[in-house]
């Protein structure tokens, strides 16, 4: 996600930086102003697959600037916005939204509308509405609510945490893809997995903890590649607990690990936790 603010002043961020094997890419943008949500559009277009509109972040230092979810409450501005970047773009418009604001103001079918006549050319519905954060379930049956009532395809996000997840999700939303977001954290084989799935019919089982703590120290040596180590561990210590959860005691290691300030540190706890419990 991409503060369009912050594209205003730094128009070409490392966090956009990309890998060819990344492709196709997708850049998210997020802010309230259509000529900077425009200007953010068109210095990602060259090196995006799409773009898109963030109207579903709930985090209240997004929300309070009227950015993320808070664009529910103005569904005419995010209209317009949508508009206005759809315009000025040669690529793929999508747009994520929740069900709401809150469970008395859910208007995501009306949003949904919305976004189409703006334009977009598909929507992602996240099954919850913003006072909700990450709290309770995802519904997926409002998701198939809007799939009916729209002709651009809908894809459901919200709790996919596993191929059998985005089983039943399809089966519940008839959306036309899932999207995952937290999801993916900790193992991030899961949307290949997902896709074999519907590819094949078979699932593929669950990486090993051998194999998630491999995966995480790749993970911090691209962040500290990008950010340094002092900032790339630190910008880490959040993900700790996603890779390690299947283990006994994971709440204990992940307080030890949020103190440590090396790559080196890093890697000798992980090294050891695995001794434990391999």
């Amino acid at each position: 996600m991409l503060s369009s603010e912050a594209l205003k002043n730094v128009p070409n961020p490392k966090i956009a930086d990309f890998k060819e094997e990344e492709y196709p890419l997708s850049f998210q943008i997020v802010g309230h102003k259509p000529d900077l949500m425009v200007n953010a559009a068109k210095l990602l277009e060259n090196r995006a697959s799409v773009i898109d509109i963030n109207c579903g972040c709930p985090v209240n230092k997004v929300v309070k600037s009227t950015d993320g979810s808070g664009l529910m409450r103005k569904p005419e501005l995010a209209y317009e916005i949508a508009s206005a970047v759809k315009e000025n773009i040669n690529i793929p418009l999508s747009v994520k939204f929740r069900l709401g604001w809150d469970k008395t103001n859910k208007n995501f079918i009306e949003f949904g509308q919305l976004m189409q006549k703006a334009g977009a050319d598909f929507v992602t519905l996240h099954g919850r509405c913003r006072s909700d954060l990450y709290s309770g379930s995802s519904d997926w049956e409002a998701i198939g609510q809007l799939k009916k009532e729209l002709d651009i395809p809908v894809f459901a996000n919200g709790d996919i945490k596993s191929v059998e997840d985005a089983i039943k999700c399809l089966e519940i939303s008839n959306a036309d893809g899932v999207s995952i977001g937290r999801g993916i954290m900790g193992d991030f084989t899961l949307p290949h997995r997902i896709e074999h799935y519907f590819a094949t019919g078979e699932i593929i089982k669950e990486p090993s903890l051998d194999e998630k703590i491999k995966m995480l120290i790749e993970h911090i040596k691209e962040e500290v590649e990008l950010r340094g180590e002092i900032n790339g561990i630190k910008f880490m210590r959040k993900f700790y607990g996603f890779y390690i959860s299947s283990v006994k005691n994971a709440s204990k290691y992940r307080q030890v690990l949020v103190t440590l300030e090396t790559y080196k540190e890093v890697e000798k706890a992980l090294d050891d936790i695995l001794c434990l419990h391999a």
